[in-house]
């Protein structure tokens, strides 16, 4: 019973439990100030649907390793990595440029996410919890992309 009981729970935080960088590594917010792209609520929710990601296809089959695997995986690094290159950036187009890059990141990976559902590499429980993420690190880059034209 116990066991079980672990088991469902683990089943019930698997978001909260790929998280791996704490606010001491990624810097805290204590004045308001966005100091670095660890600071973006955006860069943080892609950061654990990144890590969702390497997650969920450690479990695919060998015979998908260059393909689905590593596709869901490119395309999760990318989010992450075009929401740092675009805060670098001095332009507003620039960052907006690669803002929009990532926001469509997230669109393949939720038709990836529904591929390997449907060839039952997930279990549909596991792609509920990717999606809700997914569409949670949308949103709030859609905000980013929003307020970054905004201040163009």
């Amino acid at each position: 019973m116990n066991e079980e009981r672990g088991t469902r729970n683990e089943e019930n935080n698997i978001i909260s439990s790929v998280s791996i960088i704490g606010n001491e590594e990624r810097g805290t917010r204590n004045d308001s100030k966005i100091k670095t792209f660890f600071d973006l609520d955006a860069w943080q929710e892609s950061h654990n649907l990144c890590l969702l990601s390497y997650k969920l296809t450690k479990s695919f089959p060998n015979e998908e390793l260059y393909g689905l695997t590593s596709q869901l995986r490119r395309a999760a690094v990318s989010v992450t990595s075009n929401i740092a290159e675009g805060f670098s950036r001095e332009s507003y187009s620039y960052k907006c440029h690669f803002y929009t890059m990532a926001h469509t990141s997230i669109s393949e990976l939720i038709s990836q996410a529904y591929l390997a559902k449907d060839l039952t590499y997930i279990k549909p429980d596991e792609f509920d919890s990717y999606y809700e993420l997914a569409q949670k690190a949308y949103k709030i880059l859609g905000g980013l992309i929003k307020a970054t034209k905004e201040r163009k």
